[in-house]
């Protein structure tokens, strides 16, 4: 029977262009014996653009949402996935050679670990790459709590980047999906993952980080200091609030 790890790529109109690239990068992949991938792209509102941009593929699994927002169209997108892995992609970044075999091999291996995330490197216009900012952990097991911390005691920077992160479906389901926010959707999600279960890094790069004008955090509402930090707030809030109820029970 073979096992399925779904990928699930948010898109909008602007986003159109990269999709090539992103499933070039999942077609590249090589995934251990019994296991194959899912790619669900879900769009932000109904253009029909997104749709257009996509290969024919049967691993592809296309949805529209109407304008709410990347939380609601990722956690939307769940609707059409079937794997019991859930990876994040992006819709313009793309994954480097491994990034899902790695994910697979570590959580089939480590049922203790609820979820994974990776290096990444930064993909510059010019086609360049760098070492992307967020990666400060070493490769191992992030203890419950780790994430939070170390997002607190760096000037909210953080240990991580939550665009690599791949999670178990069930874990994924029991925390509602990505967080309720218009922006830092993947981060409240991850720093909530951490909460109540331990995850692991993985020292090798698994995604190229497309840097370009249009990406969601260069733009104002992400960096707005008001609601930036209202969202600080709220993914502070949540964290503590799981990791109390995971305290109380047994």
């Amino acid at each position: 029977m073979t096992r399925t790890i779904t990928v699930v790529t948010p898109a909008h109109p602007p986003n159109a262009p990269f999709l090539s690239e992103a499933y070039e990068s999942l077609c590249a992949q090589v995934l251990p014996r019994g296991w194959d991938w899912q790619w669900v792209v879900q769009e932000d509102g109904e253009s029909g653009l997104i749709e257009s941009a996509l290969p024919e593929d049967p691993r592809i699994a296309f949805g529209t949402t109407p304008t709410s927002g990347p939380a609601v169209t990722r956690t939307t997108a769940l609707a059409h996935g079937t794997g019991e892995l859930v990876r994040n992609l992006d819709a313009d970044d793309r994954l480097l050679p491994g990034a899902l075999f790695r994910d697979i091999a570590l959580l089939a291996d480590r049922p203790e670990i609820g979820w994974t995330a990776s290096r990444a490197l930064d993909l510059l216009p010019e086609g360049t790459t760098r070492n992307h900012e967020e990666n400060d952990l070493p490769e191992g097991v992030i203890e419950r709590g780790a994430v939070l911390r170390a997002w607190e005691e760096q000037g909210w920077i953080l240990p991580l980047v939550p665009g690599t992160l791949c999670i178990r479906r069930d874990l994924l389901l029991a925390l509602g999906g990505w967080m309720a926010l218009d922006t830092s959707e993947d981060t409240g999600l991850v720093i909530a993952a951490n909460a109540v279960a331990d995850g692991y890094f993985i020292g090798e790069p698994s995604m190229l980080y497309r840097q370009h004008p249009h990406q969601t955090t260069a733009q104002d509402f992400h960096t707005d200091p008001r609601r930036k930090h209202q969202r600080r707030l709220l993914i502070i809030e949540r964290a503590k609030a799981l990791t109390s109820l995971g305290d109380r029970c047994p």
